[in-house]
């Protein structure tokens, strides 16, 4: 990904806000001794910067990301941790979580595509339409993965840190990978037939 794209610029702009917010908010309620959401603070400080260092990892091992990558991922954590943690969105609003895996399982296939078109190559006696169905499992596979793996972390962020992240217990997490299963078929499949279509015509 080229760092002087107008949206990797928008996404140092937005983190940077929303660092400032994370940091003078964390303060704030330190001094007043509000001290609740402290490690959901801190968590989320640490989070908001973590695109960038895949970023900076990717571009280092030549690896396509999508040009809205950081945007994206800075608004999804932004979106996730300080109004659905912080402000109690997920409580208030109830779609909120599913929206948000939603999102997370459709772009999360998108990212991946781009990653496959860095690293695997198709043979000249691999028929298109075989790599186009082997691009779509993979990226839906890969949207799965990173699903269970952000459940895993809401776990490992209430058992270090007691955010109470995980408020519905089995029944939350389950419903969360299901939409984000659906969410990445739904992509993946759109993706298989729109590159099908493409080609039959």
């Amino acid at each position: 990904m080229h760092i002087n794209n107008k949206y990797y610029k928008l996404a140092v702009i937005s983190a940077i806000i929303i660092e400032a917010v994370l940091i003078i908010s964390a303060l704030t309620g330190f001094i007043q001794h509000n001290r609740k959401n402290t490690g959901l603070y801190l968590l989320s400080i640490v989070c908001i910067a973590l695109p960038f260092i895949i970023t900076y990892i990717a571009n280092k091992k030549k690896l396509l990301l999508p040009p809205s990558f950081n945007l994206i991922s800075v608004i999804f954590l932004f979106s996730a941790m300080y109004l659905g943690e912080i402000n109690n969105f997920y409580t208030r609003y109830p779609w909120w979580d599913l929206l948000l895996h939603a999102v997370f399982g459709s772009y999360a296939v998108t990212v991946s595509l781009h990653v496959i078109r860095g690293i695997i190559r198709r043979e000249i006696e691999v028929s298109k339409n075989r790599f186009v169905m082997f691009s779509a499992i993979f990226a839906f596979s890969f949207s799965v993965a990173l699903g269970t793996i952000w459940e895993a972390f809401e776990f490992s962020g209430d058992f270090l840190f007691k955010t109470g992240m995980v408020k519905g217990g089995l029944e939350d997490t389950s419903t969360d990978i299901l939409i984000n299963i659906a969410a990445s078929l739904i992509t993946s499949a759109y993706y298989y037939l729109k590159k099908r279509k493409s080609k039959c015509s």
